[in-house]
């Protein structure tokens, strides 16, 4: 499984490093579906652990108060007004098979990190990249419950249906879409009107 994973790890890489490569240069300053990120500060965040030693993260932290999310943050806005396209670009491509996992996520963490955000950009941006179902899968068989509070999601009463894989979660009123599109909102992202069917879309979408 772990070399079905890190594989599926550096197709990610390589698909949004060529993706990246052939976006226009004005729509690096688009936002994203991460609040306040354009896709300069995307990049910047995903290919973070590649550039930036551990003291660095450790300083950076502790600038931080002990807080991760606000210590991302500010790194994402730092390198990203530091660092130009192509080397944001290069970041990403030399570091395809990076080993690099998150602190107790293994190797389906680091892809579950890589598939988010390269979703953040496409579908934030409107562009029509569809991610392999199984490679989705993949994701979503790592997914818990803890991992729905982590991200503050409120899917009471609403059962995500995914209509090209046959995978559910939760009970209640019918939420179908891709497995990516579910994905998102598992993440707490509010999507374009249209990726979402059913009674329950208009919560989740913007």
């Amino acid at each position: 499984m772990e070399d079905r994973l890190r594989a599926a790890v550096a197709a990610e890489r390589r698909e949004l490093a060529d993706l990246l490569a052939a976006l226009p240069a004005e729509r690096w300053d688009s936002l994203t579906l991460c609040d306040g990120w354009r896709v300069r500060e995307v990049v910047a965040h995903i290919t973070m652990p590649f550039r930036t030693s551990l003291r660095r993260i450790l300083i950076d932290l502790m600038k931080a108060r002990g807080s991760f999310d606000r210590m991302a943050d500010r790194a994402a806005r730092r390198d990203a007004a530091g660092m130009p396209t192509e080397r944001l670009i290069a970041a990403l491509r030399d570091n395809i098979d990076h080993p690099w996992t998150p602190p107790g996520g293994g190797v389906a963490g680091a892809l579950s990190h890589d598939v988010i955000h390269g979703l953040d950009i496409t579908v934030g941006l409107g562009l029509p990249r569809s991610i392999p179902p199984d490679r989705v899968a993949l994701v979503l068989a790592g997914m818990r419950p803890r991992n729905v509070t982590y991200f503050g999601t409120d899917l009471t009463g609403v059962s995500l249906q995914a209509t090209d894989l046959d995978w559910a979660y939760g009970s209640g009123a019918p939420l179908r879409g891709l497995a990516q599109d579910l994905l998102l909102v598992i993440c707490g992202r509010r999507l374009p009107p249209g990726h979402l069917d059913g009674e329950p879309a208009a919560r989740f979408s913007r």
